[in-house]
């Protein structure tokens, strides 16, 4: 076996298409690898799919390849155009290797596919040296076509949440499947538009909106607005995560308030918002030393761990009961931020007490929100919300790009 027959198997060529010469340059780190077919060669008609087509002409065309250990590798051909004897359009051929309009082969898209789940797109571009708009395009493609082939008709129960772009602005809203925690759609804004969105995007893959049952988010306006628009069957579920955020946001508030005559509160933040089971052992010495004291603070953060238990109620009754005491226990508290807090809760009473029901969180999305982040900050933030789309749907949808599984090797 010769050289040329070992790279044509690597390449995994079959015929008409052959290795017809190689050249290798130390001095540029560079390989190129020449394939073309013999005279006479007969291809597959890219309109009716006769195989009897032959060339009619050809382009020079090339296509950058893996690399040959530490050598840059590129791949050379002419691409012929065949007239079919069934009377088709003259037309160009598909190569096995690439796809159209693609300056790369399936092999290097497929590595730059699998190194994007684990790395920023800026990283990749210095490791196989690429300008990273090249390997965003990369990106986008196989992430639309992946997409296209998605089938949504069973799901049943979704989470909506938002994440940050850059910080204070640019949102992004993801829709999450809860049952099968993949991600399902990403959308600019986070508006009662991005509902709209998902709902016509849920319908493009087969789903049905009449058939979503369950929809947990967080309390904002918007959200809710729109999952009553345009899921008019779903049960509404507040994120007790987010819920519990109004709850902690309530408790900072009044230790602020009370640190301005009361400096043993200062630097204490951190203390109130933990779980108690989080807190460091000089945290805990800390707390101790202040939760005895007749302060706000802490009668705010007791309020704080009796909501907790709200979630430890056996069923949505004795969840009722449970919230109705805490809800008269924080109202008559004097602490204005917690019965502001409480008639936050009130206002979404029905949502709040469907967990119990529905036993669903919008955790696997802060999972993903916290992947995409941490992305981000890897990559000093994205260029614009279409990047940040396509990153998300790469890390949390667990999406099929077709592409050669050993890429790698």
């Amino acid at each position: 076996m010769d050289y040329r027959t070992v790279f044509a198997s690597a390449l995994g060529l079959t015929p008409p298409w052959e290795v017809v010469n190689i050249k290798f340059s130390v001095e540029e780190h560079r390989l190129d690898i020449w394939v073309d077919f013999p005279p006479g060669s007969t291809f597959v008609c890219p309109t009716c799919g006769r195989a009897d087509a032959k060339a009619y002409d050809s382009e020079e065309k090339t296509w950058r390849h893996l690399n040959f250990f530490q050598y840059r590798t590129y791949l050379h051909a002419r691409v012929p155009r065949v007239e079919c004897p069934g009377g088709c359009t003259v037309r160009q051929v598909q190569v096995p290797w690439a796809r159209p309009r693609s300056d790369f082969t399936l092999y290097f898209e497929g590595l730059i596919m699998l190194l994007a789940q684990d790395m920023t797109v800026k990283a990749i571009a210095e490791l196989v040296g690429e300008h990273d708009t090249r390997l965003w395009r990369i990106l986008d493609h196989y992430v639309e076509q992946a997409r296209a082939k998605q089938d949504y008709s069973g799901v049943r129960r979704v989470g909506v949440d938002e994440t940050a772009a850059k910080r204070g602005h640019n949102y992004i809203s993801l829709f999450v499947d809860l049952d099968t925690s993949r991600l399902l759609f990403a959308a600019p804004g986070k508006g009662s538009e991005t509902i709209a969105a998902f709902s016509e995007d849920l319908q493009a893959h087969g789903g049905r909106p009449e058939g979503i049952e369950t929809v947990c988010c967080d309390l904002s306006p918007a959200f809710i607005a729109g999952v009553k628009s345009f899921f008019l069957r779903a049960r509404l579920v507040f994120d007790r995560f987010h819920v519990m955020k109004i709850i902690n946001a309530a408790v900072d508030e009044v230790r602020r308030d009370e640190s301005k005559e009361n400096h043993q509160l200062k630097k204490t933040r951190y203390l109130w918002l933990k779980n108690p089971s989080n807190l460091t052992a000089k945290q805990r010495k800390k707390l101790e030393s202040l939760k005895y004291q007749h302060l706000d603070t802490v009668r705010a953060y007791n309020l704080k761990l009796s909501f907790q238990d709200l979630f430890t109620q056996p069923d949505r009754a004795a969840g009722e009961d449970f919230l109705k005491r805490w809800y008269y226990w924080a109202t008559h508290s004097k602490l204005v931020p917690m019965i502001q807090a409480a008639y936050t809760i009130k206002d979404h009473w029905e949502g709040i007490l469907n967990w119990f029901e529905s036993r669903v969180s919008n955790g696997i999305l802060e999972g993903i929100n916290s992947l995409i982040q941490a992305a981000k900050a890897r990559a000093r933030g994205y260029r614009n919300v279409k990047t940040l789309i396509t990153m998300a749907y790469i890390i949390g949808s667990r999406l099929d790009y077709g592409l050669p599984k050993n890429c790698l090797c």
